[in-house]
């Protein structure tokens, strides 16, 4: 059947609309909204809506074939944005769709039912299912069919995908998230892993992955396909299996042959069989090879057989087509008929298609894999690691009595007296004795979802009890066999603080449950069976009972004297229900959430006080409920406990409501002030040792441990007791000069307020104006006031046109015509056109002059066009002629570079890329043509040079035209000139630093970093960089430009540096912290000293600031903006409309997904190395002085230019990642530019690239 893509996408808005609709009302779908969301079947044969679909006129960049769907595409983002919650979730739905246009090929149903069918008949009946690329869950759903018991996992990273599988399969597990983030305590543990995975040189980030170096690891990492495959077989279980639907390339290429290596080292193949090309004709409409793989895990080791050998190997044929080794027969292809073709890289292949249709596809498939199931498939292997999870999966919930057990009942019943029977009839099983977990119960409860606690379901299954109906002698005390799934445990010997030496002097009563559990002979159990020992079941307890009431009576009946009732039945029996209830009290439940959900403070381990006032520790937050695990302490524990939770969870609402709002919150801080002095006055202080083992076992407790200081061996309440720490409260009233006045208002309005500076110095503003004559100047265009340094900068020329303009207007305007004055004064002289250098592709130039001179070196009309937005010239020609063809073309050996190319090159100022091949013993390689590409470029720096020459030969008025162009648009720009001289200093200690005054170019400094809020100090050594720092950052401080300024510097200047701030500022209050504060065990310390105290400035190494973790909502901003810059050159393709194909598309959306890898790696390696601690955007550092600013310059950066040297690494470094984080959380706090001073004495070493990058630190 034709693949019809109106139909398909028809149907596939419509799911999508279904699927908005039940999220909106909560409900799952009627039979027939199951059918419309089962007909889904993703975009991957419908790359139309890859092209822009804003508005009407965006049809016109539509290829004729497509445009017919247009009007769908429209609807389709028209559902997209009404069933997004704003504009930003919008983008991600379209992003995500567009990225499954790569590789979403959706597998026709009777194929993965003939797969299902194929394992059921061989007697694999998969329990625990992974599906890693679920789709819509095709596998799952045929394998539930096959296997009612199985229980499936589904990764799917589509967005849209994945909510659709989320309502097909609304109680199964669903993630919609990458595969690569399953965790790793899912290793070895699916049954079967089964999927049609995603293929291609999309790269995928792992950390499990991308840190090892072996050529396999390093290879998947690099392709989709064959991650897939290693980390599948990393999942299943051994004797496991793995089925996947993968490209061809994972056989035949001979790139991917380590990673077959790694494969036969862990799994033998089951099945090999190649598809016919047209299998996703209906489903995807493409035709595309593909390959069935079957493996089944077993213990890596011993020699290779000569199966995995062939598995390993392929060979190229005579025709050149590559191909492995157990598919070089046509036996393992489905097919009907055969042809050499071509692969999707446009490599040779051969094409199979098959003329019987889906079904008859299916078919031939479910015989191939039964012969290869009876050959190859060890069923041995897979039962034996799979008996104990598949048969207590089998086994009913409760306990079904056999024949036997109901005559040992009837048996027990007769030899009982009529008290015991009734109290028989009246009891259950649970009121006499818990039994203790079978293994087979253990295993089936050992699931990483299910949470296990110290008390046991009796509709587990039990199993017979032994023929014994006493203990024997050989009996031996059983303990009880918790399995806690290697949760840490909290115990009241941790509370207590005691040593595990004290805790072995401790001996516990036995308890008489214990001295019950007893050991007891089992039968011989069939092999189906799980061997299990069991204490006494409640039919034995009966009859033992019973016979101690018959000797309790014989005796009572021998003796002649005073009868003594016998009272251990009773004891028993009450200890035995105390400890029951212990036990149940000890029972993990679920948490009760606040309403406002769970307080971002909470982690795993957190002490909480639930519903009822007990006090526990939180686990499993990251599960479907995080559950309560109560502690039984000491009612003074249990007070103390108490309000210490008050006391950190008021701190964490104080602070985090301030850090928010950036408002003071004085009820809040009353409160945390009463509770810490309750707690204090009845407890000791915090860092009391008989706090410590206490807070310890909070998971935050750490951070509660700083909310105390020690001065003089004495505590001190840090600074958050007295005001806010988050951001600056010192507000500014009052000012003693014009210039302190123009400062505070730049900071807190962000211009010349001269009704606010007036407030602070008492003045008017004529006083003002007056004081700051040649400071201040009138700017027409934002009706008000602006400083001097920012108004009379920038582009000189056209400001004093548009102030001329409103002197037209307002002819009597006396500060306007100062302003226009000052702005003539400052305008630099012309450059002559004789004087000037013309480069072929500079952007300033307009189009059309390009146009001409390609028209007249060609001798044709040629239409050049510029997209900004992606800084790439385009050129075409109505027809090309021998100029184009010929004289300024170069042949290759497999393409010929025509003119426009060429001058294409020319434009951007690079070289083609020409290859050739060469053989390399058995091997031929691509090597670079060293000979054609001397040839172009020759022809390149004809066309260049041609240029200057043609545009010397143009008129006079031509050139004079082209010259003023120039002006207006270079030399028109003024550098700011920064006066600092009226700045005093407040505070500077000149005598103890040994000098009478600053040097002017500091003065100069301090006064830019204060008016602008950061910028770049490109100071030589020696120039005083270090003094700068220190009064730049006291003078934010005295001014409230900066609450907490930070400065970092290298290791071997930081003391230096530190020491200078202190001279100069005898009384500022700074953190200086030494190497020891910064060990894994004292940074979570070091950080919160930071948080909560109000310093005057923090000094820390280059290291150090390394250290701190960086908030996860600005890396996943930042990421989402560069990968934003990615789509921006998408824009471009796509609106050149028919001159791009869609193959070009998907290729730019490839390398947006390989961005996204590469960007996840790099966050990964800053995150991996950080403590569990308070991260930058908390601790209040709103300016970053960062000196040596050159270690930062390896920022991430786009650049066609690959091979000039100097430019850096584009992929840039983790260090300067970093950086770019910690500035973006500063910008995002205050709302402005800039937030960081960078200094240095080599501002820029190598490439004008430095310069750049550290202007998109401050953007």
């Amino acid at each position: 059947m034709a693949f019809n893509k109106k139909a398909h996408l028809r149907d596939n808005i419509e799911a999508i609309r279904i699927a908005f609709d039940l999220d909106r009302e909560g409900r799952t779908p009627t039979p027939s909204e199951r059918e419309t969301l089962e007909s889904y079947c993703g975009f991957g044969g419908i790359k139309a809506v890859l092209n822009p679909a804003d508005k009407p006129e965006d049809v016109q960049h539509w290829t004729k074939t497509d445009s017919e769907l247009f009007p769908l595409v429209t609807e389709l983002h028209g559902i997209l944005r009404s069933g997004s919650e704003n504009t930003a979730e919008y983008d991600r739905y379209v992003s995500s769709l567009k990225n499954s246009v790569l590789s979403a090929f959706y597998t026709p149903p009777k194929v993965v039912d003939a797969l299902a069918a194929a394992f059921k008949e061989s007697g694999v009946e998969p329990v625990r299912l992974l599906d890693p690329s679920a789709g819509t869950g095709i596998f799952s759903e045929a394998f539930r069919l096959m296997a009612p018991l199985c229980e499936a996992t589904h990764f799917e990273k589509d967005l849209i995908t994945g909510k659709i599988l989320s309502h097909l399969n609304p109680t199964e597990t669903v993630r919609i998230e990458g595969f690569e983030n399953i965790e790793a305590r899912y290793n070895g543990y699916f049954d079967v892993v089964a999927s049609n995975i995603p293929f291609g040189d999309v790269r995928v980030f792992d950390p499990a992955y991308s840190h090892v170096k072996d050529d396999a690891h390093r290879q998947a990492s690099g392709t989709i396909h064959n991650y897939f495959f290693m980390k599948g077989v990393d999942c299943v279980r051994e004797g496991g299996l793995v089925a996947f639907i993968t490209s061809q390339g994972v056989l035949n290429s001979e790139a991917n042959r380590p990673v077959r290596e790694w494969l036969m080292q862990h799994a033998d193949p089951v099945s090999i069989v190649r598809f016919p090309n047209n299998l996703f004709t209906s489903t995807a409409g493409t035709e595309v090879g593909s390959d069935l793989v079957i493996l089944q895990k077993k213990v890596p080791g011993g020699e290779l057989s000569g199966r995995q050998r062939d598995f390993i190997e392929c060979r190229k044929l005579s025709n050149g087509i590559s191909v492995g080794n157990l598919l070089q027969t046509f036996e393992r292809v489905i097919h009907t008929d055969v042809k050499v073709g071509t692969d999707p890289y446009g490599k040779p292949a051969m094409e199979f298609t098959h003329s019987g249709g889906e079904s008859a596809i299916a078919a031939e498939l479910r015989g191939m894999l039964r012969e290869d199931f009876s050959r190859h498939l060890d069923v041995a292997l897979y039962r034996k690691h799979a008996s104990q999870v598949e048969q207590s999966a089998i086994q009913s919930m409760g306990y079904e009595p056999t024949a036997q057990d109901w005559q040992e009942m009837n048996e027990i019943l007769d030899a009982t007296n009529e008290g015991d029977k009734e109290l028989f009839m009246q009891s259950t099983p649970e009121d006499y004795l818990q039994v203790e977990l079978s293994p087979k119960v253990e295993a089936k409860v050992a699931r990483p979802e299910i949470h296990t606690s110290l008390n046991f379901d009796f509709s587990d299954p039990v199993l017979p009890p032994s023929q014994s109906k006493e203990p024997t002698a050989e009996a031996k005390v059983m303990e009880p066999a918790y399995n806690l799934q290697n949760e840490p445990l909290l115990s009241l010997y941790d509370l207590f603080g005691l040593s595990a030496e004290e805790r072995t002097q401790i001996n516990p009563r036995r308890s008489n449950r214990t001295r019950r559990r007893t050991e007891i002979p089992q039968p011989k159990q069939s092999p189906q069976e799980t061997k299990s020992e069991t204490p006494l079941d409640w039919r034995e307890e009966l009859m033992l009972n019973s016979r101690q009431k018959n000797r309790e009576q014989e005796t009572k009946a021998e003796s002649s004297v005073y009868p003594v009732a016998d009272t251990r039945r009773e004891e028993q029996l009450e200890n035995l229900k105390r400890e029951m209830e212990r036990e149940e009290r000890a029972k993990p439940v679920p948490f009760v959430l606040p309403q406002q959900g769970l307080p971002k403070h909470y982690k795993e381990g957190t002490l909480v006080t639930n519903a009822d006032n007990r006090i526990g520790y939180l686990r499993d937050l990251n599960g479907f409920r995080p559950l309560f695990h109560p502690l039984e302490l000491l009612p003074q524990q249990q007070k103390r406990a108490s309000l210490y939770i008050e006391v950190r969870d008021t701190y964490h609402h104080l602070y985090l409501n301030e850090a928010n709002t950036l408002r003071e919150n004085s009820a809040l801080r009353q409160m945390l002030n009463r509770l810490y002095d309750d707690f204090t006055d009845k407890f000791g202080n915090l860092n009391d040792p008989k706090n410590l083992d206490l807070i310890k076992m909070d998971a935050g407790g750490r951070e509660i441990l700083s909310l105390e200081r020690y001065r003089e061996g004495k505590s001190v309440k840090a600074d958050i007791f007295e005001r806010s720490v988050a951001f600056n409260t010192r507000e500014i009233t009052h000012a003693d000069n014009a210039r302190d006045a123009l400062a505070a208002s730049l900071n807190k309005h962000g211009t010349v307020d001269l009704e606010y500076m007036a407030s602070l110095t008492g003045g008017t503003a004529d006083d003002l104006l007056s004081e700051l004559k040649g400071k201040v100047y009138f700017n027409p265009l934002i009706g008000g006031y602006e400083i001097a340094d920012k108004f009379i900068a920038g582009n000189v020329i056209s400001k004093a046109d548009e102030v001329q303009k409103f002197i037209g207007s307002h002819p009597d305007h006396e500060a306007a015509k100062e302003s226009l004055d000052a702005l003539r004064e400052a305008t630099p002289k012309p450059i002559a056109f004789d004087d000037l250098d013309f480069n072929f592709g500079e952007r300033w130039i307009p189009t059309g002059i390009y146009v001409a001179y390609a028209s007249y070196l060609f001798e044709t009309d040629v239409k050049v066009t510029y997209a900004s937005s992606r800084d790439e010239f385009s050129i075409a020609a109505s027809g090309k002629n021998a100029k184009i063809w010929d004289q300024y073309a170069v042949r290759s050996e497999n393409r010929l570079f025509d003119g426009l190319a060429l001058m294409r090159h020319a434009m951007h100022d690079t070289t083609p890329d020409i290859t050739k091949t060469v053989r390399v013993g058995e091997r031929e390689v691509k090597v670079p043509d060293g000979q054609a590409i001397q040839l172009a470029n020759s022809k390149i720096d004809e066309m260049r040079g041609g240029f200057s020459n043609w545009l010397r030969e143009q008129s006079p008025e031509f050139k004079d035209r082209l010259a003023g162009l120039y002006n207006r648009t270079f030399n028109c720009f003024m550098r700011p000139e920064y006066d600092g001289s009226h700045q005093t200093f407040p505070g500077l200690d000149l005598k103890a630093l040994g000098i009478d005054d600053l040097y002017k170019s500091q003065k100069d400094a301090v006064w830019m970093l204060k008016t602008n809020g950061g910028g770049i100090c490109d100071h030589e050594v020696g120039a005083g960089k270090t003094l700068v720092m220190c009064c730049g950052a006291m003078e934010m401080k005295r001014l409230g430009l900066a609450n907490k300024p930070m400065i970092i510097a290298l290791k071997a200047n930081v003391h230096e540096i530190a020491q200078t701030f202190c001279t100069a500022y005898p009384n500022a209050k700074v953190l200086y912290p030494g190497k020891e504060d910064f060990t894994p065990a004292n940074r979570a310390r070091i950080f919160n000293e930071m948080k909560n105290n109000n310093w005057d400035a923090v000094i820390l190494t280059h290291e150090q600031f390394g250290m701190i973790p960086q908030s996860p909502e600005i890396q996943r901003d930042i990421l989402q903006k560069e990968l934003n810059s990615v789509e921006e050159n998408l824009e471009v393709l796509r609106n050149q409309g028919r001159e791009v194909s869609n193959y070009m598309l998907k290729g730019c959306q490839k390398r947006q997904t390989n961005l996204e890898a590469r960007l996840k790696g790099i966050t990964h390696q800053i995150a991996t190395r950080k403590d569990d601690a308070v991260d930058f955007r908390l601790m209040g550092i709103d300016h970053l002085f960062v000196d040596e600013s050159h270690k930062f310059k390896n920022l991430t950066f786009t650049t066609r230019h690959d091979r000039v040297a100097g430019l850096g690494n584009s992929d840039g470094s983790q260090r300067a990642l970093n950086m770019l984080f910690a500035v973006r959380t500063i910008q995002e706090r205050t709302g402005k530019d800039l937030g960081a001073t960078f200094l240095s004495g080599t501002t820029i070493s190598n490439s004008l690239t430095e310069l750049y990058l550290l202007f998109k630190y401050l953007r």
